[in-house]
């Protein structure tokens, strides 16, 4: 017997497949003209278009219309317009400081509408820079075919798992639809790539990615500390890479191959190996995250203390091997 409950959290995801499966495949063939040429950060070698983020956005926003209770205005307004300056950006090259003054006004705005009634403005103050961070890091994360698309899979999945054990369907059924809009798009995005997500899918992504993991926390369905785990591959590969990069006293804005992912790319493993290295690294922390939310604080803790350890081992083993490997060559 098909209900109501059953509904909700089939058909919206469904629509949001079926909608990017049709616009990826349509944008592939040109009918918008915005390709990504090779560049200094590049790890492709023929310009690819960069659109297929349009197809996966529509594709969610398409569904979240059939959604019982769709996510607030603080959160799909947002959406639209990073999408809107992003795709701006990836034709015109908009100045750094007007794609950061939008981040900006939009991770404090969401943050401020979420936060500052329960938490104060301290709070809302640090989730406005954790938002913003996200959707940069989002973005720097999108450089190998299949991964910024795979991340949204199983993060967005997670997140709907973890609130359909809470008992959260609506919510639930929300972020199914970003995983399902993720799937389509990787369909065409795992290597050898044929479309790319551009800025303007990388960066509303990273925005959904903190935006739905604090409302989740808000509305009791997680932890805090769920979201940063669930994400942390890629938090801890932006994130080292980038203090590494300030530490040398290099301009951490200006587009490099220095991520982890990319060395790993360059250095044999290629776009597909590394692409499923890190799928099993996501499911792993993924896993790992819904199953510590029910376990006592102490071992929770005790999971985070373990990760950290995980990402300082492989980390440093990298490093490690990179300097041998430069210093050989």
């Amino acid at each position: 017997m098909i209900t109501g409950s059953s509904l909700t959290l089939v058909a919206p995801p469904a629509l949001a497949f079926l909608v990017t499966l049709a616009l990826v495949r349509w944008l592939i063939k040109g009918n918008i003209a915005v390709l990504d040429h090779p560049n200094a950060r590049s790890l492709h070698a023929t310009a690819i278009p960069r659109t297929g983020g349009l197809g996966l956005l529509a594709g969610i926003l398409a569904s979240w219309a059939l959604l019982p209770l769709s996510p607030p205005l603080s959160i799909w307004l947002p959406v639209i317009v990073l999408a809107s300056v992003s795709f701006a950006d990836d034709i015109y090259d908009l100045p750094v400081w007007v794609r950061l003054l939008m981040h900006s006004v939009f991770a404090a705005w969401f943050s401020v509408a979420l936060l500052t009634d329960t938490n104060g403005w301290l709070v809302a103050a640090f989730a406005a820079l954790a938002v913003a961070w996200m959707l940069n890091l989002y973005n720097f994360m999108d450089g190998s075919d299949g991964m910024a698309g795979g991340m949204t899979l199983i993060g967005f999945g997670c997140y709907g798992v973890a609130a359909l054990l809470a008992g959260d369907e609506a919510f639930a059924a929300a972020n199914f639809c970003i995983a399902a809009s993720a799937a389509a798009f990787l369909l065409f995005n795992f290597h050898p790539a044929r479309i790319f997500l551009g800025d303007s899918g990388s960066v509303p992504l990273g925005f959904l990615a903190a935006a739905m993991g604090l409302t989740g926390w808000m509305s009791g369905d997680w932890p805090l500390w769920l979201p940063l785990l669930v994400f942390s591959p890629f938090i801890a590969d932006a994130s080292v890479t980038l203090l590494k990069r300030g530490w040398r006293g290099e301009k951490v804005w200006q587009a490099h191959r220095e991520h982890y992912y990319q060395r790993m790319v360059q250095h044999g493993l290629g776009h597909r190996n590394t692409a499923l290295l890190a799928y099993i690294l996501m499911l792993a922390s993924s896993a790992s995250a819904m199953w510590a939310t029910r376990q006592d604080p102490s071992i929770q803790f005790c999971v985070g203390i373990a990760w950290c350890g995980v990402y300082l081992i492989i980390m440093s083993a990298s490093d490690h091997y990179w300097e041998r490997r430069s210093g050989a060559s």
